[in-house]
């Protein structure tokens, strides 16, 4: 257990009981343990639960655990979680997407290394890409432009929106959660549309860039086969890539950022510890909370999933391990945003996308149309 290194382990007045729970059916499961008064004390909730349940749980008051102690403790994509009133859940572990590429594909195509930022891709494509005479896609260079068949579309779409500059949602004067997805902010024009264009013109048959279509495999499958030059996924997914295919020559890479940037960003799924507001016993889940986060839980947790630590203490010291390198600096990068509900959304940004791929809307009309019903949904 990630706590056997802890004071938990000392603390003989608290008992840790982990059951886990199938994520489709964790709202319904949740809804009626709290109704039949069998709820748990404390949840792990991936980052888009935390808002859709935030009304069943207990918010931590900065008189208990201060803004500037998180801050200082945890990595910056755990602030999602800060409330105007205290602190709704504490960050336990953190997912980031990385950059997966094929050696083999870069070398044969005489390309010496990954790219590092956005713009190096058009070049990529124009070299790696194979279409045959009826431009069908026999090689693809990334996955970017559809929806269906690009895994993690959602996260990777977040994280372009994101590094273009609109946090997607955000809080208001007065606390409450906004949709910015269609804000100009500071910027000459709408970041997110910049940020939506840049992704759909990869399945665009008309673009030079075209390198994708929903007639392909799923990204994941394609680049296990060979066939695709660079997969973005999360920093978990090294262990399946490795056991599908375990012939296959690839390294690990930063996600390519936007050239000259004053920020470096990349979409990171985080996993947060949160007090049930019913628990009967408050005060000990809030010191099993803070055990549980304590640097040796939160090293110890390491050691178990392979993933970097949201403790900054604890990225300071970098592995020897070439992959674990890449996921402690993406750790430090990454960001998410207060998403309302995972399924509801994921059916926005696909429609959003979808209606420009397939010509059925503008490019801003469908960005009106996205901003709209997140605002909706976050109501």
């Amino acid at each position: 257990m990630a706590y056997r290194n802890s004071s938990l382990k000392s603390n003989k007045l608290i008992t840790i009981t982990y059951v886990k729970k199938d994520s489709s059916t964790f709202d319904t499961d949740f809804v009626e343990a709290l109704a039949e008064g069998v709820g748990p004390d404390i949840v792990i909730l991936r980052d888009d639960y935390i808002y859709k349940n935030r009304n069943k749980l207990f918010v931590i008051p900065y008189a208990n655990y201060t803004q500037r102690s998180f801050k200082d403790t945890f990595i910056e994509a755990g602030e999602i979680f800060l409330s105007p009133d205290g602190i709704v859940a504490l960050p336990f572990i953190i997912d980031p997407l990385v950059m997966y590429w094929n050696r083999d594909l870069f070398s044969n195509n005489l390309v010496s290394e990954p790219p590092k930022y956005w713009d190096q891709i058009y070049s990529l494509v124009e070299k790696i890409t194979h279409r045959d005479n009826n431009a069908n896609i026999l090689q693809s260079t990334i996955a970017l432009g559809e929806w269906g068949n690009i895994t993690n579309a959602k996260e990777i779409l977040s994280m372009i929106l994101l590094q273009a500059g609109t946090p997607i949602t955000s809080r208001d004067t007065t606390g409450v959660v906004i949709s910015v997805l269609n804000s100009k902010f500071d910027y000459p024009i709408v970041p997110s549309q910049s940020a939506v264009n840049f992704y759909t013109q990869f399945s665009n048959p008309t673009s030079p860039s075209y390198t994708w279509n929903r007639s392909l495999p799923s990204s994941f499958n394609m680049f296990l086969s060979g066939s695709l030059a660079t997969y973005i996924g999360f920093a978990s997914e090294v262990f399946s890539i490795q056991q599908k295919n375990s012939n296959l020559n690839f390294d690990v890479t930063n996600v390519p950022q936007i050239r000259d940037a004053v920020k470096q960003t990349v979409f990171g799924r985080m996993y947060a510890l949160a007090i049930v507001k019913q628990s009967k016993q408050i005060a000990g889940a809030f010191l099993a909370v803070n055990g549980l986060i304590e640097s040796a839980s939160i090293k110890e947790l390491e050691t178990i999933t392979n993933l970097p630590p949201v403790r900054r203490d604890l990225l300071v010291n970098k592995p020897v391990d070439a992959f674990r390198t890449v996921f402690y600096n993406s750790a430090l990068i990454s960001h998410s945003w207060i998403d309302p509900d995972s399924v509801e959304s994921e059916k926005i940004f696909r429609d959003m996308i979808e209606t420009i791929t397939s010509g059925r809307g503008r490019l801003s009309d469908a960005l009106d149309t996205a901003d709209t019903e997140l605002s909706q949904l976050l109501k």
